[in-house]
């Protein structure tokens, strides 16, 4: 293996690393004992799905409990702001611009996690434990600000270990996070499995049954994040000429989900969002609403699907910006056969792309909620849905691609300098 490539993937694991030790540091003053039996008792819902993402961390109330769902959301905010305001579209387009758009979605992710962290600790002191204990053993207000500012800390290092991943390791440092907060939630789900098993509260049949569910959407997703339509080009015999020593791309990918992961990982951050809020009320409205926004439930569910095709289009427009596209093509002479270039171009590609992205919200909408539709009706007693298995399997396509392109980027270049 290449020794740029070796440091980058160690400097990853690293980081990766560091993040599954902030998960077991807790916010000071908290009983976690209490907490952890508050949270195994509420393994089926939202706050179930919310301690998965956050990789545990959230039963510990660790520093990094709210996880990197903050600054998802303060990016989705963004997102819509900058598809309505040209102005903002327009500055995060430009080189300078851009470090000023990260640097607004870094002070409302702030904004964000101190509403949470003050939320969550509120409805932390009226939380007891079986015998009585309190969840808190400080002073309340003292809490407080120590658990506001512990989060927030925690917050904003998850932040920068996500950046650091991207610019100096392997795969996308954000998604990297989800992903291993996930995968660590796994020898843990594997052990009550069995132990569901060993006490018979568990049908060893319905085990089988959720393992080939769970083969049967990994195939799947592999399958069609796979998948791509490919935009023949054709380039004029000048182009050709000035370029037949250096490879020009004849075709135009198009993935039959140009979305990824992302708007799954919307969808939730934004379901997930209310339901941590509303969890810390006693009154009985606000709890009625928290219950129809538990992630075991129908409602839930539905909001998922309709959010996941939501956001598949929108960020499928992002990515893949039609008008761009075409311009470059007619600058550098190239044109898709019997397609006049220019508008023409540009309507043709945003037309394949529309009946692509159709299909690839439908596929992500059905893989993140029907698993769990088979699942609830085996009766199974803990949370498991589509949305994570994507998220796991769509990361580590993703991460393979980036470790094979830079294999082959080494191997071209070691060509170049010995002359071959």
């Amino acid at each position: 293996m290449d020794k740029n490539l070796r440091n980058k993937i160690l400097i990853t694991l690293a980081f990766l690393f560091a993040y599954r030790i902030l998960a077991y540091v807790p916010v000071p003053g908290v009983n976690v004992d209490v907490i952890k039996d508050f949270f195994n008792s509420n393994s089926n819902n939202a706050l179930g799905l919310f301690n998965m993402f956050s990789g545990n961390a959230a039963e510990r109330l660790s520093i990094i409990s709210l996880g990197i769902m903050p600054y998802i959301t303060s990016s989705i905010i963004m997102e819509l702001l900058a598809a309505t305001f040209p102005n903002l579209g327009k500055l995060k387009k430009e080189r300078d611009g851009m470090q000023k758009y990260m640097q607004i979605i870094r002070y409302l992710t702030i904004l964000i996690t101190l509403v949470q962290a003050i939320g969550v600790s509120v409805g932390l002191s009226s939380l007891n434990g079986a015998g009585g204990e309190k969840a808190i053993m400080i002073d309340l207000n003292l809490f407080i600000a120590i658990a506001a500012v512990s989060m927030l800390v925690g917050t904003m290092l998850l932040m920068w270990i996500g950046e650091q991943i991207t610019q100096r390791g392997i795969g996308n440092g954000i998604s990297l996070i989800i992903f291993a907060g996930i995968v660590s939630g796994i020898p843990s789900a594997i052990g009550s499995t069995v132990n569901l098993v060993n006490t018979s509260e568990l049908n060893f049949l319905v085990v089988i049954a959720i393992l080939f569910v769970i083969l049967l959407t990994v195939g799947i997703i592999i399958f069609v994040e796979m998948g791509e339509r490919r935009i023949p080009i054709s380039y004029s015999r000048k182009v050709v000429m000035e370029n037949q020593h250096k490879r020009i791309m004849n075709y135009i990918p198009i993935k039959v989900n140009l979305s990824g992961v992302i708007p799954p990982i919307f969808a939730s951050a934004i379901l997930m969002f209310p339901s941590t809020i509303l969890q810390a009320s006693t009154n009985k409205y606000v709890q009625m609403v928290s219950d129809i926004l538990n992630p075991n439930g129908y409602m839930f569910n539905f909001l998922t699907f309709i959010f996941i095709i939501f956001f598949a289009y929108f960020y499928a427009s992002i990515v893949f910006n039609t008008k761009d596209i075409s311009e470059n093509l007619k600058r550098q002479g190239g044109f898709i056969p019997g397609v006049r270039p220019g508008e023409t171009t540009a309507m043709y590609l945003n037309e394949v792309a529309s009946r692509l992205t159709f299909t690839g919200a439908i596929y992500l909408g059905l893989i993140s909620t029907i698993p769990w539709v088979l699942v609830k009706f085996m009766g199974v007693p803990f949370y498991f849905g589509g949305t994570s298995v994507l998220i796991v399997v769509s990361v580590a396509l993703d991460t393979m691609r980036r470790i094979e392109a830079q294999i082959y980027m080494n191997k071209y270049q070691t060509l170049s300098a010995v002359g071959l």
